[in-house]
């Protein structure tokens, strides 16, 4: 499966959950860390039920791609980015 098969929302979506956890992750006392848990989970949502996932065939090397593509690109949404 090549990057361009991916939709650009989705890898978007998947980098900001990523960059969302290690904020979560990190030791940091004045972060609102409700606000990070509620972004994570909206996050999670938003990847589980993409549209993707149901209109081509896709199984676990899909979503393995996903979050090796979201930790290897550039330009990755920080935790406070909508």
């Amino acid at each position: 499966m090549d990057a361009h098969s991916l939709p650009e929302d989705l890898v978007k979506a998947r980098r900001a959950f990523t960059a969302t956890y290690e904020a979560l992750a990190a030791p940091c006392p004045g972060q609102d860390r409700a606000a990070l848990r509620r972004r994570l989970l909206r996050l999670s949502v938003r990847i589980w039920w993409h549209p993707y996932w149901t209109t081509s065939r896709t199984g676990p090397a899909a979503r393995v791609r996903l979050r090796e593509l979201a930790r290897t690109s550039t330009g990755p949404e920080g935790p406070g980015e909508r």
